[in-house]
């Protein structure tokens, strides 16, 4: 065979493996309840592809089917634990000796040292209720977790969390406005890719996710998406949306973190309809996971937004009244929240410190910098501050604690907190302090 020919048929085997990897929209790892991780994978292909996991290859299911919403097909497979090596083979060996490109997924790691941490990163356009609020989505200086996601990925992270709030684009861009001017709304896929999947592309392509539900993925708003999308548990399409999913654990070496739903949790007003179910939620806290557990939820338990005359106030309703006099927080070391958004750092007068990371794309909330002495709810903060701008957090483990840097925009470190000894110190600048 002359070497013409030798390359025309190369190029005709690579031809289905492009249209293979054409097919797939999205691809990514997830932690799941019971300690393990999903692999999960979003095709226009007619059949899920297949997962070699060390060499052997498996057929992933489909999760969800295509429909008039969300045309393209959910895939999921849980990745066993100890796995080195996992990538999409595509549909079916369709080249000769079964090779073809492949994409390689991140494997969670056995121990996480380097965590980043942020959430509330979609772009807000919501015109109902009389709330008129557009954010500029189509301006990077207003809307910057395309560019966040972009530099976070560069520092090549263990582990993500996100503490939730994905999609934000509740209303149409009004005619005419150019700060919004094209793009989708509502709990579909044009809409879920704008606000999410394609800015965070290069962030779920390094690392494994910790999905946490926020309050704009309650069922009102876009839970079917969330559920079908990124929810922890099998979907059905055809059930009612679960308004409420258990706490479950998710093991990162040392630490052990506990994913807890309580986007429906009202901030102001307790609601007595859910109260059983958050009771039941702390209740199990020791039982899922031992000391020192780090609790990671969306709404914080105690955090703070600007009152009055500047003074700093705050502290979700039913979820203080859910945790009442009990002693489920006792074995946790940690909370990590968003919902507001802003970074927070907070030592209580009592029990585990705060820190609230909702500062990763949608519109900020002014905070009140200093936050010592403030009374959230009966719960006194003994001293802590909040720092302005966008940004994401990166831990990275120290010995026995954690370095926490709080980073800009465009990547560069602007404050250095360190969480050790069951307290969380930033410094005024460039170096961290001890708790």
């Amino acid at each position: 065979m002359t070497t013409r020919a030798h390359l025309l048929a190369a190029l005709l085997l690579l031809i289905p493996a492009a249209a293979v990897a054409q097919d797939n929209v999205s691809a990514w790892v997830q932690y799941a309840p019971g300690g393990g991780a999903d692999a999960r994978v979003l095709t226009l292909a007619p059949e899920c592809p297949r997962l070699s996991i060390d060499g052997a290859q498996q057929a992933m299911a489909e999760r969800a089917a295509p429909d008039a919403d969300f045309g393209l097909r959910v895939c999921s497979l849980a990745i066993p634990r100890g796995a080195k090596h996992v990538e999409i083979a595509g549909p079916r060996d369709r080249t000769a000796g079964g090779q073809q490109p492949r994409e390689r997924l991140p494997v969670p790691p056995a121990h996480p040292r380097r965590i980043m941490v942020f959430g509330d990163t979609g772009c807000r356009i919501k015109i109902m209720d009389g709330d008129r609020e557009l954010q500029a989505c189509n301006d990077p200086k207003q809307w910057p977790f395309p560019q966040i996601a972009a530099e976070a990925a560069k520092l090549k992270p263990d582990l993500v969390i996100h503490v939730g709030d994905y999609l934000y684009r509740e209303s149409a861009c009004p005619q005419g406005n150019a700060g919004c001017a094209g793009s989708p709304w509502g709990d579909n896929w044009a809409s879920w890719d704008a606000d999410f999947f394609t800015p965070a592309a290069p962030l779920l392509k390094v690392a494994p996710w910790v999905i946490v539900r926020g309050n704009h993925e309650d069922c009102a708003r876009a839970g079917p998406g969330f559920l079908r999308l990124l929810g922890p548990l099998p979907y059905d399409p055809n059930a009612k949306c679960i308004d409420h999913l258990a706490p479950y654990m998710v093991a990162l070496g040392p630490v052990n973190a506990v994913v807890m739903d309580n986007a429906s949790a009202p901030d102001t007003t307790i609601d007595h309809d859910r109260l059983s179910s958050y009771q039941s939620d702390f209740a199990s806290l020791p039982s899922l996971a031992k000391a020192p557990a780090w609790l990671v939820m969306h709404r914080p338990i105690w955090g703070a937004i600007k009152g009055p005359g500047g003074v700093p106030l705050g502290g979700n309703a039913t979820m203080i009244a859910a945790l009442g006099d009990s002693h489920a927080l006792d074995g946790v070391a940690l909370m990590l929240a968003g919902h507001i958004h802003t970074f927070e750092a907070m030592n209580y007068s009592s029990g585990a410190p705060a820190i609230v990371a909702g500062f990763g794309g949608d519109n900020l909330d002014v905070t009140p910098r200093d936050l010592s002495g403030a009374n959230l709810s009966g719960k006194y903060v003994e001293d802590g501050l909040s720092i302005g701008g966008f940004g994401f957090l990166i831990m990275e483990q120290q010995g026995p604690g954690w370095r926490i840097d709080v980073h800009g925009v465009d990547g560069r470190i602007e404050r250095v907190c360190k969480f050790e000894n069951g307290r969380v110190g930033c410094a005024k600048s460039g170096t961290a302090t001890g708790g």
